[in-house]
């Protein structure tokens, strides 16, 4: 089915389109959020994605995962929003601040898990959602963030350890 909407907009079928976008929007919205941090930044890179899809979706391999295409896209665009707001505003202390008493606030491991991860270095974290949030293979991953796939395999290790070490802590607080 998907194969059909695809070659209906490489014919320039925007119903067809549409019918893409419905089906991505609120995913891809998630994705962005969990990503940027922010609801702004998580709206304008699906935008922008989306966008990018429509103007190159005659480049799309449709042998290759459209999920993984789709997502490297709007990953793409979630890290160039993010590199954009690095280089024009100040580190917001405040927004620090505010994951961090949140962190302390939590009292549930779900909670407290997702602030973890909210808080992990992008290294980490990216990878971490692609795999158990969206359930992209590692194969998948590696093409939608352009990397080894090695490189997946170790930054997921390196990044499950990381929580599992945060989530140790924060339960030892808690104590």
């Amino acid at each position: 089915m998907q194969e059909d909407i695809i070659r209906e907009i490489k014919k320039g079928n925007r119903e067809a389109f549409r019918s893409l976008y419905d089906e991505y929007a609120s995913y891809a919205i998630r994705t962005a959020k969990a990503i940027t941090r922010n609801d702004e930044h998580a709206k304008d890179a699906v935008q922008e994605a989306f966008i990018r899809v429509y103007r190159n979706i005659s480049s799309y391999d449709t042998a290759l995962s459209f999920n993984a295409w789709f997502y490297r896209i709007l990953v793409n665009e979630c890290n160039r929003l993010l590199n954009k707001e690095k280089k024009n505003s100040p580190i917001n202390t405040a927004l620090d601040e505010h994951y961090t008493q949140q962190m302390e606030h939590s009292k549930e491991n779900i909670a407290d898990l997702y602030e973890i991860i909210q808080n992990m270095s992008d290294l980490y974290r990216i990878p971490i959602l692609l795999k158990y949030i969206k359930g992209f293979s590692e194969r998948e991953i590696a093409q939608i963030l352009e990397l080894n796939q090695n490189t997946v395999k170790s930054r997921l290790f390196n990044g499950r350890n990381l929580l599992k070490k945060q989530l140790h802590l924060t339960e030892m607080e808690g104590i």
